[in-house]
């Protein structure tokens, strides 16, 4: 009778224990953290080119090339290309001998009688009015005026006088053609020597390269004004 209550007993206490021993074991392989949310890891950047870190930069091309567009951290900070007094004088002399010409062109469409001298003048606008505007950007890069005082630009090769303009101006059709061609061709010949004597003394590579194509742009156009001329 001992026996079997000891047993009872026994069976009961196993009974009691057991759930609580299991429940401990599975409690301790819980996180002790409990449930949380767990961010997901960063995403990395998608593969490829990373976009410029500054703006866009133009970079004027060389006289008759199309501008190119580069990155802002592609460019150096390298200052002027350097220059000499001749590269200067040049500028500065070519600025109101462009203005000149570009006075002459400006008649042509409401004075001339030929549709081919109208096609020229438009080109020298078109061409010499940037031109002036690249120049007065060389000067004002280098803080250099643009004025020489004192300077009388009459004196330069191929300017015309102010009497000549005028005449330029009075003229219409037939009259106003001969005198274009005739006054044209001198100043272009003017520009001509000009940019031939900067390329043997001129230091300034952008300005070398600007004299060239003036030389070889105004040597095309006296070839074109002389056919005009001749027909």
């Amino acid at each position: 009778m001992t026996n079997r209550r000891a047993r009872t007993l026994a069976i009961v206490t196993l009974a009691l224990v057991l759930p609580l021993v299991v429940l401990v074991v599975v409690r301790s392989g819980d996180d002790p953290r409990g449930a949380r949310s767990v961010s997901a890891p960063a995403t990395t950047a998608s593969a490829g080119t990373p976009a410029p870190t500054g703006p866009a930069i133009i970079v004027p091309g060389r006289p008759g090339e199309s501008a190119a567009v580069r990155a802002a951290e592609e460019i150096g900070d390298v200052g002027p290309a350097p220059h000499n007094s001749m590269d200067v004088w040049f500028v500065r002399m070519m600025i109101p001998h462009h203005a000149q010409a570009l006075e002459m062109a400006e008649l042509a469409p409401n004075r001339a009688a030929d549709p081919d001298i109208r096609a020229l003048a438009d080109r020298i606008r078109a061409s010499q009015g940037p031109e002036i505007g690249m120049m007065r950007g060389w000067l004002q890069n280098r803080g250099l005026p643009a004025e020489v005082e004192g300077h009388d630009h009459g004196t330069m090769r191929g300017m015309q006088s102010p009497e000549a303009m005028r005449q330029l101006a009075a003229a219409r059709g037939a009259d106003f053609d001969r005198l274009f061609v005739r006054m044209m061709t001198e100043h272009h010949q003017g520009a001509v020597q000009m940019a031939t004597d900067l390329l043997k003394v001129g230091s300034d590579l952008t300005m070398s390269e600007f004299a060239n194509s003036v030389a070889t742009e105004q040597a095309v156009e006296i070839a074109r004004m002389r056919d005009l001329v001749a027909g």
